[in-house]
């Protein structure tokens, strides 16, 4: 047994890209180095959101997600350049070619982060030699800086790659979370959120030891099972495994906007809609998937955001069912304030294969007529297999690599914009 890793458990990387969008941006063109850089959408079209910026840039106080006038203003220099998304695409790939070369176990999340289990990797060297050599590799090949985490489990090794930005490598140990985890804010916890750290303020939970340490009954009452898990990862407790295959796991389909200007036109709103219906409606079919829950986001002029949805009896996935529903919650939940984005998302979707029609009145006559033919095809797949024959053309089958220009099982709606 190699003296660097555990009789028992596992070892796991989390590997970050630091600044991503932007240090792909300075690979490309080297006279951006050591400026301060933001990626946003299009100014002129409002949707100067700061995607994400160089480390130059967040010396003046520049953020993710702040108004791009905002961050001009903090910081009159300030170059913006708008996303170049195959750009990204290309890098990303780069990325997980190189990680798979140290473990066969390598989990993507995002486009720029991953996990990696490494437990029997040894042969290549020690966990802070792989780090290591990972992280050189990365810069060498691609000129993109990255973060490492290293821990017995993915939460810490989420939150050890968090600590030292850019180009660090920290390791978290179980008994390193009284020193380190714990005196942080629980604000500052991966998985907890403003709304989540309110509610657990507001009954006294102000750190990540007052979390470890807290009342099960009370956590359960306040946030569910969740409140559960997050007590355990508080106290370094995390059984998720690193899996390959959850790239190919996803629950919603959806697509958001921000408009050109506040309106407060129905008719323009409607055809907002139409048009996201459109793009979730082909994602759909793509995926050779149908959605049973339809789900509505409205944010208004003052940036406050309400969401609802509605479960279908039946799956869907074209576009007139997607608008009829989506223009449905508009109708019922639009106060009237002045829109500032929309969103429409496709969520509880099941595999065409898989989804069982809730026959209803108006439905049971039409499908009875194709009863027949539903027993033919049943008795073929019996007899030569589920895959023999099928309705209409099957959507492709799964890779066995990643390829982030293709798989788009992230849900990132931004990797097909």
């Amino acid at each position: 047994m190699n003296p660097h890793y555990p009789k028992n458990g596992r070892v796991i990387l989390h590997v970050d890209m630091n600044s991503f969008y932007a240090s792909v941006e300075m690979a490309y063109d080297p006279a951006l180095r050591g400026k301060p850089l933001a990626i946003a959408g299009n100014p002129k079209e409002r949707k100067g959101i700061i995607v994400t910026c160089s480390y130059e840039a967040r010396r003046f106080g520049v953020k993710t997600t702040m108004p791009l006038w905002e961050a001009k203003k903090l910081c009159p220099d300030l170059m913006i350049m708008t996303p170049n998304f195959d750009r990204y695409r290309a890098a990303s790939k780069g990325i997980f070619d190189i990680l798979r070369q140290y473990s066969d176990l390598v989990e993507p999340v995002s486009i720029d982060e991953g996990y990696m289990d490494i437990t029997d990797s040894f042969e290549k060297g020690s966990p802070l030699q792989i780090a290591s050599d990972i992280q050189n590799q990365i810069e060498r090949q691609l000129d993109l800086p990255c973060s490492i985490g290293i821990a017995p489990n993915k939460f810490l090794a989420k939150t050890a790659s968090d600590m030292k930005k850019p180009m660090g490598i920290t390791v978290l140990r179980k008994r390193d979370i009284p020193a380190k985890l714990w005196p942080l804010p629980v604000i500052e916890m991966h998985g907890i959120g403003q709304k989540t750290a309110e509610k657990l303020n507001g009954v006294g939970i102000q750190t990540c030891r007052d979390l470890a340490h807290a009342n099960d009954i009370q956590l359960k009452s306040l946030l569910g099972i969740n409140g559960l898990r997050l007590k355990e990862r508080a106290n370094g407790v995390d059984r998720r495994n690193v899996d390959p295959d959850s790239i190919y796991d996803y629950k919603s389909v959806g697509n958001s906007t921000t408009l050109p200007m506040d309106t407060t036109n129905q008719q323009e709103l409607v055809g907002v809609i139409e048009k996201l219906c459109e793009k979730v409606s082909s994602r759909l079919k793509q995926k050779d998937v149908l959605a049973m829950t339809i789900q509505l986001m409205i944010r208004d002029k003052f940036r406050k955001t309400i969401t609802r949805s509605k479960k279908l009896e039946n799956p869907i996935d074209k576009k007139e069912d997607l608008v009829y529903f989506a223009k449905d919650l508009l109708l019922k939940h639009w106060n009237g304030d002045p829109v500032r984005l929309l969103g429409v998302t496709a969520q509880d979707v099941v595999e065409k294969s898989e989804a069982t029609e809730q026959l209803d009145l108006f439905s049971y006559k039409k499908a009875a007529e194709k009863e027949p033919l539903y027993n033919v095809l049943s008795q073929l797949q019996e007899k030569f297999g589920k895959d023999s024959i099928s309705q209409g053309i099957k959507g492709k089958n799964k890779k066995k690599s990643f390829d982030p220009k293709q798989d788009t099982s992230f849900n990132k709606d931004f990797l097909r914009e």
